[in-house]
């Protein structure tokens, strides 16, 4: 059981769900999005549902007001954290946010996003980066973005990385599509727990 534990924790540092999204309307309310649960989850690790085609409640989720799903950090990520640590490399620190339409499953080998978004108001951003707390004081590094939607695109992957453009990427997912339209918000956060 230990073992099952330690597998489904790895490239998470620690949090179950620490990759949020929430999207509001150009009237500032909240919009509801699509929560998935983890056969739909399961089925797009595996490529078998795409993340476009995932909106099917009771099978495959819920609407919620706000998605919350778990990342995964990639092997590049990995050490660029260690080096960040020890100052062992050159890695900047970890402080952009991009979005984009990707729907190949995160892998641990991933370098970039599979199509990053760059335009209508989604083009990769500088976060807003703090400290917060999971369990122990200032133990989680948090990243916030809200991007301003001036197009239509079907958001289904997201990555935080350490440079405005290129730069490293520390961790990935693919989820359920976030359809935004022009006059939208998306607020993306995402943190990672290092205790």
């Amino acid at each position: 059981m230990n073992l099952l534990k330690k597998i489904l924790s790895t490239g998470r540092f620690r949090i179950s769900q620490n990759l949020e999204f929430v999207l509001r309307g150009a009237d500032g309310r909240v919009k509801p999005l699509f929560q998935e649960n983890k056969l739909a989850v399961w089925l797009m690790k595996l490529g078998l549902l795409s993340p476009r085609l995932a909106h099917v409640p009771l099978l495959f989720g819920r609407w919620a007001p706000l998605k919350k799903i778990s990342n995964l950090v990639t092997n590049a990520g990995a050490a660029g954290v260690a080096s960040r640590i020890n100052g062992a490399g050159s890695e900047a620190a970890f402080t952009y946010i991009a979005v984009g339409t990707g729907t190949t499953a995160a892998s641990v080998a991933d370098t970039t996003l599979q199509t990053e978004l760059a335009a209508s108001g989604l083009s990769r951003a500088s976060a807003t980066a703090s400290r917060v707390t999971t369990d122990v004081t200032n133990d989680t590094a948090q990243l916030v973005v809200t991007f301003t939607v001036t197009g239509t695109a079907a958001v289904t992957e997201s990555g935080a990385l350490n440079a405005a453009s290129v730069g490293v990427l520390l961790a990935r997912q693919v989820f359920s599509a976030i359809n935004v339209v022009n006059g939208d918000s998306l607020q993306v956060t995402w943190k990672f727990d290092v205790d």
